[in-house]
C-alpha cells in the first residue's frame, strides 16, 4: 500500500533483492514529486540498507513496511519488521563485505535510532534534514520530530500483492510502470 496523506508514503513488502530494488524507486520518486532531490541519494541508500538488512537477517518473514514522512523540516525513514531482536553496529574490517550497514546510515543521517514494539518486531529509522521550503504549510500543526517514526501501530502484515495508491477516500492499484526511476 502507498499512501500519501500530507507528505507521507508508506509500502508494504517481502524484502527480496527484487522488491528492495523497487521500493528504491518508489522512494526516489516519490522524493522528486516532493521536490526533494538532494535528499534521493541519502534516502535510497539508507533505505536499502535497512531492507537488505531485514533480508539477511529478520526472523519469522521477510514481512516489512517502509514510512517515509516530511513533517516541518525533517524527512524520516523507517522500516518495521516483525523481529523484535534489536540490530548492533559493529565494527567492520577493512577487507568484509558485508556489516557497515547501520554505520553507514549513521554516516549519512542526521540522527537514527531502532524502537522495539515487543512481538511486533521493531522499528529503525533515520532523519534527514529537508531544504528550505521543502517543508508543509506552517498552519497545521505537527509534532516532535526528533524521536523518529510517529505510528506505533503503523500497519504491516498480510502478503505482498503488490502496491495500490490510496489518494484521499478513493483507491486504485497503481501499475508498475508508474513508476519512474
Amino acid at each position: 500500500m502507498i499512501s500519501q496523506p500530507n507528505r507521507q508514503c508508506t509500502v508494504e513488502l517481502q524484502a527480496l533483492p527484487s522488491r528492495i530494488r523497487q521500493v528504491r524507486r518508489i522512494v526516489s520518486a516519490q522524493l522528486r514529486y516532493w521536490q526533494l532531490d538532494p535528499l534521493i541519494d541519502q534516502a535510497a541508500l539508507g533505505v536499502t540498507e535497512l531492507l537488505t538488512n531485514v533480508h539477511r537477517h529478520a526472523q519469522p518473514d521477510k514481512m516489512c513496511t517502509v514510512d517515509i514522512r516530511l513533517l516541518l523540516d525533517r524527512l524520516t525513514v523507517s522500516v518495521h519488521d516483525h523481529d523484535p531482536r534489536l540490530p548492533t553496529i559493529r565494527e567492520a574490517d577493512p577487507l568484509d563485505v558485508c556489516g557497515r550497514g547501520l554505520a553507514l546510515i549513521e554516516a549519512v543521517s542526521e540522527s537514527w535510532g531502532v524502537r522495539a514494539e515487543g512481538d511486533a518486531g521493531k522499528v529503525i529509522w533515520f532523519t534527514l534534514p529537508a531544504p528550505s521550503g521543502a517543508a508543509p504549510p506552517r498552519h497545521r500543526l505537527y509534532g516532535a520530530t526528533t524521536d523518529g517514526p510517529f505510528s506505533p501501530g503503523s500497519p504491516a502484515g498480510g502478503p505482498f500483492t503488490g502496491f495500490r495508491t490510496v489518494t484521499g477516500k478513493r483507491e486504485h492499484t497503481a501499475a508498475r510502470s508508474a513508476v519512474v526511476g
